[in-house]
This record gives structure tokens, C-alpha cells and sequence, in this order.
């Protein structure tokens, strides 16, 4: 039974923690992006207050596509 709680707690934090988005400072820091990511790049190509969000979108033959756009910092996904 504690093996099975165990076991079951670590699934949910695997699963959890993909979800986090992660911040870099150049988009050259990306080295992969998953379908549904999302991860915050502060490299001042937005305007002032804002954050570029780049998103996996689009599952492709050569990968996965991504979107680009520039979000109020006080909107962003934690």
C-alpha cells in the first residue's frame, strides 16, 4: 500500500512539473520545446514591460513549430 502511494505521488510530480514554464534570457537557450510549452525569453526584443512567449503549437514533420509573442509581464503564466 505505502509502495503504491509512493509510486503513485512521484507520477503526479512527473506530470506537474513539465507544466512549469521555464524563463531564458536568449531564445538560442532552447535547445527543445514540447508540444503545449511554454517558456519566457527576456532577451528585450519586446517592448518595455512586456515578455516574449514562445509556445509549442504545432506538431510538423520536421517537429514541432513554435509561436512567438510579446505578453504584459503581469499577465504571464507562473
Amino acid at each position: 500500500m505505502q509502495r503504491t502511494m509512493i509510486g503513485a505521488a512521484g507520477a503526479v510530480l512527473l506530470l506537474v512539473t513539465p507544466a512549469l514554464a521555464e524563463r531564458v534570457s536568449r531564445e538560442s537557450d532552447i535547445t527543445s520545446l514540447r508540444l503545449g510549452q511554454h517558456i519566457y525569453v527576456d532577451d528585450g526584443t519586446c517592448p518595455a514591460g512586456q515578455i516574449k512567449e514562445i509556445t509549442g503549437s504545432k506538431l510538423t514533420p520536421q517537429g514541432v513549430a513554435f509561436t512567438r509573442k510579446c505578453l504584459d509581464r503581469r499577465n504571464m503564466r507562473q
